[in-house]
């Protein structure tokens, strides 16, 4: 099978790690920039050249579009789409995983709960938006923010008052959300392959920090989740049309609460903390996906 890998630096982690998941399977893997493609469109043509040459006789792709790249990325990906080539990571359901605000607004319609959500557009009306949330700490958090930055934990509403029109200044997207005292600084998340949990691992803050993010310093290992978070998560990841997702969440007293769904998850911490070939799996849910031509070969 020939697979391109769409991603930035073929030494990152999960790229590496997928190279070598398909390598271990007889497969043709290469990794291609995808900012740096170049797409011809006109009338029944949709043509994709990397450095002049064009990317012809490919089975499947394996997108790895980092947050700064998701416009470009998604049309790269529906490029090959439309040439018929199965992508692990559907184009739309990029876009719309992507964006913080979509995700949750999608979700919540879909009845999965989410931590209790406030946009405040309106600057004049701060104050009346954070009483929108019960309890005196909240999470402010950048729509754009990444491995825990631009996430910050007020200590009272004037405090959060403060931080929003700060942000409201520099023109940053930001939601309010409640804080969620009883996870004690953790959070679950759970990779989704096709239609199944295959690993899961609990994030733990260090001491004085809220963040789990395994960037911000977080430990982590491996648990095995209930029925109750393996069904979100695999709604979650349907729902939004993902084959491969990053489904994080927390565990309140109502329940799982669903924080963000990633479109391109990160191997590295869960690959290492849970042992499990995740990359693997990625790469037999490309086998079962692709177009029937690479058998005959």
């Amino acid at each position: 099978m020939n697979i391109v890998i769409l991603s930035r630096n073929a030494a990152l982690y999960s790229t590496d790690s997928l190279i070598r998941a398909a390598q271990r399977k007889g497969h043709s893997v290469r990794v291609i920039d995808h900012l740096l493609c170049d797409l011809v469109i006109e009338k029944g043509s949709l043509e994709i050249f990397y450095y002049n040459e064009a990317v012809e006789n490919i089975d499947v792709i394996i997108p790895r579009i980092g947050s700064s790249a998701t416009t470009y990325g998604a049309a790269i990906i529906r490029q090959f789409e439309a040439k018929g080539v199965f992508s692990t990571v559907n184009s739309d359901a990029l876009l719309k995983a992507r964006d913080k605000l979509s995700c949750l607004q999608y979700l919540a319609q879909k009845e999965i709960d989410v931590p209790k959500t406030v946009i405040n557009n309106n600057q004049m009306m701060i104050t009346e938006m954070l009483q929108k949330i019960e309890g005196r700490q909240k999470i402010v958090k950048l729509i754009s923010g990444t491995h825990g930055l631009g996430v910050i934990l007020t200590e009272s509403d004037q405090n959060a008052e403060s931080i929003i029109e700060g942000f409201q200044k520099v023109r940053q997207r930001m939601l309010i959300q409640e804080f969620v005292k009883e996870s004690n600084g953790s959070d679950i998340r759970l990779i989704v392959v096709g239609d199944k949990v295959v690993a899961s691992m609990c994030r733990q803050a260090q001491e004085g920090e809220f963040r789990s993010n395994l960037h911000r310093g977080g430990s982590s290992y491996a648990i095995k989740p209930t029925d109750e978070e393996i069904n979100v998560a695999t709604r979650s990841a349907k729902l939004l049309g993902l084959d491969v997702a990053g489904v994080d969440l927390l565990r309140s007293e109502r329940g799982p609460l669903i924080l963000e769904v990633n479109a391109s998850p990160g191997l590295e911490g869960i690959e290492g903390t849970t042992g499990i070939d995740i990359a693997g799996k990625i790469i037999e849910l490309a086998e079962r996906n692709a177009g029937a031509s690479w058998r005959k070969k």
